[in-house]
């Protein structure tokens, strides 16, 4: 799934391509992806783009006022075309969900593999009126996210660390992988409760968002989209790397396992050498 880091850079690579033009058509290969009826997709013709931009992990195109909104999740991704061809999306034929053209012939395809489509798209005038915007946590590289509002954040909360700084409704744009990159940076166990991290760990967890997000947002900017999904699996250092050598200790990355998901994480670095149990609702070994 595309986090804030690929998401952002996705942004900046359709900002330097489509403001200024105008769009010639928008066409759906997959009438579920569209999540919206008011405006139609015919209301954008003609109209021109005057910004992109991001709100957690979704990608706003803003069209003089009217908004489309997409979301990636998992499986879905954006495919870019100098020369967008001429044919016109046949719904249920391709995986392709929605194609976007514009008035210099460019345009974007949005895709998603497998079954489970959760590819999301939305037409409005207010972002606000996008459910999944509306409900959002503060975005962790806003200037306004410092490390007292951070500490707000956290205060009381009983739940493990590793589902709380991924909950978009927390904080906007971290998902499986970042999060558990960003837990390693901090050398802290993803079940760690908030409620009992001292100042001290706060801190080094808050520094280790800043940089590990910073990092990979300097690393996917100026990637075309093609590229990033590489990009981002190269540049991990412990999530998707089980059996492999930690980059910091040399020990193994290991791997806890969930019915649709799993983390990784380096024992030495971040639970005092324990292992964590590999079942729903891990606990560390005894």
């Amino acid at each position: 799934m595309p986090e804030l880091p690929e998401v952002q850079a996705l942004v900046d690579f359709l900002g330097e391509r489509v403001v200024g033009l105008a769009v010639t058509g928008v066409e759906l290969g997959s009438f579920s992806v569209l999540k919206t009826f008011d405006p139609p997709p015919q209301a954008l013709t003609g109209v021109p783009v005057d910004a992109v931009s991001r709100h957690g992990k979704f990608v706003d195109l803003d069209c003089d006022g009217i908004h489309l909104i997409f979301h990636l999740a998992r499986a879905g991704w954006l495919r870019w075309s100098d020369a967008v061809p001429d044919t016109v999306l046949r719904p249920g034929k391709s995986p392709i969900a929605l194609r976007t053209r514009f008035s210099d012939g460019s345009g974007f395809d949005l895709t998603e593999a497998g079954t489970k489509k959760r590819l999301a798209a939305y037409l409005v005038r207010d972002p606000q009126a996008v459910p999944g915007i509306a409900s959002l946590g503060p975005d962790p590289l806003s200037p306004d996210f410092t490390r007292e509002a951070f500490g707000e954040l956290l205060d009381g909360r009983r739940s493990q660390i590793k589902g709380l700084i991924r909950d978009q409704g927390f904080i906007a744009g971290i998902g499986n992988a970042y999060s558990d990159e960003i837990l390693h940076v901090a050398r802290m166990s993803p079940f760690a409760l908030a409620s009992n991290l001292s100042p001290e760990d706060v801190d080094r967890l808050y520094a280790a968002m800043q940089d590990t997000l910073s990092a990979a947002v300097a690393a996917a900017s100026g990637k075309p989209a093609k590229e990033l999904k590489d990009a981002k699996r190269a540049g991990m250092r412990v999530h998707g790397r089980t059996g492999e050598t930690c980059p910091v200790c040399g020990d193994v990355v290991r791997e806890v396992s969930f019915a649709d998901s799993s983390l990784q994480y380096c024992a030495t670095c971040q639970t005092g050498g324990k292992a964590l149990a590999d079942r729903r609702m891990s606990r560390l070994l005894k």
